[in-house]
């Protein structure tokens, strides 16, 4: 039965943590030994901190990878460790399932386009009546409101009578995301088991779709399971990488975490199906007391509700299997970077919930980690200037033999080469084995859908090359995100930016000119005083000195173009596009039948009501929560949620 809990799962997270404790130990006793052959000082003290920190993530992920692996090589599926079997598609019908697409000033054309393929696909299933779906719209702009819904009527009418579609758009935009979906389960919730929660820019194939609803109304515990959403259609050299990437390791990394973590998952806020009832009772989102950009409105709203969810007593699941479940990404580094931006300061809002009362431990550890990926590029770069700082004065300074009035013998330096060069060693492979166990996963289990066994090797050689390179620039702004949040600056909401586009010279120099000046003079410092250590640093200056190049070319949508014409950084979304996805292309090629030619204005019947809107609401109560602390860190004032109104 689906309502059973995973086998032995407390004896795998047991495993795993023993694992991660008596690795950690190891690499940090290491660095211990390493640093105090000569005396521990200040400096040395801090980089042993910094060390311990970033290498006790590290080998979290390492673990992580390790049991995705383990997972998927035998072909187990990570919840209930037995044979991998596709979940069920035995649909009850008569339980209503609303498919939710909030959008805020976002293109059109593209929305509707995503949209109607989901819908296609979903009819071709022959259970489209178990759905209704929503465009929930946010935007502040009153000409895409007007275009959202004339082309909302449009798809209406040529979605029936499968399918129907509803547009709402809000005029007070009052908690963003959270506010928009809140205000939907006020009014409507209580006429539906579940929803799905989409993206603009997300595409879900049908029988996923079903699949979800289906494994819902089966475990009656189950209140969220996430999809791994995948990246696809980028042009960009950027985005090819990315996706790449992405489909080559996520599913084995989402196996590993499913393994261990069970029904405490994470929710990443779309592609996810939830039980409507549960969200409304347990995910009445508060606001953080204080200004942005550490207090006010959730940012990153969805790490909470999961870990509200489950504080409430549902599972939260992340289905690891590859399903049709896909999402656009930012096309270039620096409309990547602005998105992360965003997150970064809603993750480490998540500091100040880390000890809310009632949170599962698993949470806690989520809202740890995910600040913890955008701090640990601040607490890389603290430990590197630090090292920098020590080997320059081992350096400048003369090394004193004798330090005592009366000694004999001299006091020789001590250099632990072999020590140092194995550190060195574990810590690459932490950082590699994970994505060559993906590879090998790839190469032995479906070649072909990479485009054949060579061109998988050259694209996974270059994906690495590529992260490689890319790091030291992500360091770079991770570490100013992080510091201009402690600065307290705050960032805006606005729609991202998701077609290919060359960025020009000038911008790449703007970004990045900063983060090049100092590559420039960090590698001169240490080159003339530090030659060795000069050069232990180079892959991260390189990084640095060669940004803007980096930012330009990595953004050409004619290298990317020349990659695909040659098979390298495949997908199999490319190789063997699924229904949804020509669906989606077929609908992007007539934008005029997309968009619709219809009067302008508010289609109504007769009574003046909203054609667009539902004949009758369903009002379902969502209570504020509280995520009140032990020293007053969480939050309990409430989101202001007004009832919508066209």
């Amino acid at each position: 039965m689906e309502s059973q809990g995973p086998r032995f799962l407390r004896l795998r997270q047991l495993v795993f943590f023993i694992l991660v404790v008596l690795s950690s130990y190891q690499g940090v006793y290491m660095m211990f030994d390493i640093l105090r052959a000569n005396g521990l000082n200040l400096t040395e003290m801090a980089i042993l901190v910094l060390f311990a920190i970033m290498f006790i993530w590290l080998v979290v992920s390492f673990w992580n990878g390790i049991a995705g692996f383990l997972v998927v090589a035998f072909k187990r599926d990570p919840w209930s460790l037995k044979r991998e079997q596709p979940l069920s598609e035995r649909l009850d019908t008569s339980r209503p399932v609303a498919l939710l697409m909030p959008v805020y000033n976002e293109d059109t054309a593209g929305v509707i386009a995503g949209l109607e393929a989901t819908c296609l696909s979903l009819i071709d299933t022959g259970k489209a009546e178990a759905f209704d779906v929503y465009l929930l719209s946010d935007s502040t702009d009153p000409e895409i409101a007007e275009a959202e819904r004339r082309a909302a009527l449009a798809l209406r009418r040529r979605l029936a009578p499968h399918l129907t579609l509803y547009y709402r758009h809000r005029k007070n935009n009052v908690g963003r995301k959270v506010g928009n979906l809140a205000d939907f389960c006020r009014r409507w919730g209580k006429r539906y088991e579940s929803m799905v929660i989409i993206d603009a820019d997300s595409v879900m194939g049908g029988r996923t779709l079903v699949r979800l609803a289906a494994t819902m109304q089966a475990d009656p515990r189950l209140g969220l399971l996430q999809t791994v959403p995948l990246p696809v259609r980028s042009r960009t050299l950027f985005g090819r990488f990315l996706q790449f990437a992405a489909t080559l390791y996520s599913p084995m990394l989402a196996a590993g975490q499913s393994a261990w973590q069970g029904g405490t998952a994470n929710y990443w806020g779309h592609n996810a199906i939830i039980r409507v009832k549960a969200f409304a009772e347990q995910c009445g989102l508060p606001t953080l007391p204080g200004k942005p950009p550490l207090g006010g409105d959730i940012l990153s709203h969805d790490f909470v509700e999961a870990a509200m969810l489950r504080r409430g007593g549902w599972r939260v699941r992340l289905h690891a299997g590859i399903e049709d479940s896909y999402e656009g990404l930012p096309s270039n580094l620096i409309e990547f970077a602005k998105r992360d931006r965003r997150w970064c300061q809603g993750n480490l809002q998540h500091l100040r919930l880390v000890f809310a009362s009632g949170l599962h431990w698993i949470n806690r550890l989520h809202f740890v980690f995910g600040a913890l990926a955008y701090a640990a590029s601040l607490l890389w770069l603290c430990m590197l200037a630090l090292s920098t700082v020590d080997a320059l004065r081992r350096a400048i300074m003369p090394v004193e033999f004798f330090n005592e009035g009366y000694q004999l013998f001299p006091e020789w330096p001590q250099s632990r080469v072999l020590m140092i060069a194995s550190l060195l060693v574990i810590t690459v492979l932490l950082l590699v084995l994970p994505k060559f166990l993906g590879f090998v996963i790839a190469l032995f289990q479906r070649p072909r859908e990479f485009g054949g066994g060579v061109k998988l090797f050259l694209s996974a050689t270059l994906e690495i090359a590529f992260s490689i390179l890319i790091a030291p620039l992500m360091m770079a702004f991770h570490a100013w995100f992080v510091l201009s949040v402690l600065l307290g600056r705050t960032v805006s909401w606005s729609s991202q930016a998701r077609e290919g586009r060359l960025v020009p010279w000038r911008e790449a120099l703007r970004r990045t000119a900063f983060i090049t000046l100092v590559g420039f003079l960090w590698g001169a410092l240490s080159y003339i005083y530090a030659p060795l250590f000069f050069w232990w640093l180079s892959p991260v200056l390189l990084g640095m000195v060669i940004a803007a190049p980096l930012v330009r070319f990595t953004s050409s949508l004619v290298v990317g173009d020349w990659l695909r014409r040659h098979g390298l950084l495949c997908i199999p979304a490319e190789i063997a596009p699924p229904k949804v996805l020509d669906y989606l292309a077929e609908l992007e090629r007539q934008p005029e039948q997309t968009l619709g030619q219809l009067a302008e204005g508010t289609p109504e019947d007769e009574d003046g009501r909203d054609m667009l809107l539902p004949e009758k609401e369903y009002p379902l109560h969502m209570p504020i929560q509280s995520l009140s602390a032990p020293w007053g860190l969480g939050g309990s004032r409430p989101v202001e949620v007004e009832h919508s109104s066209d």
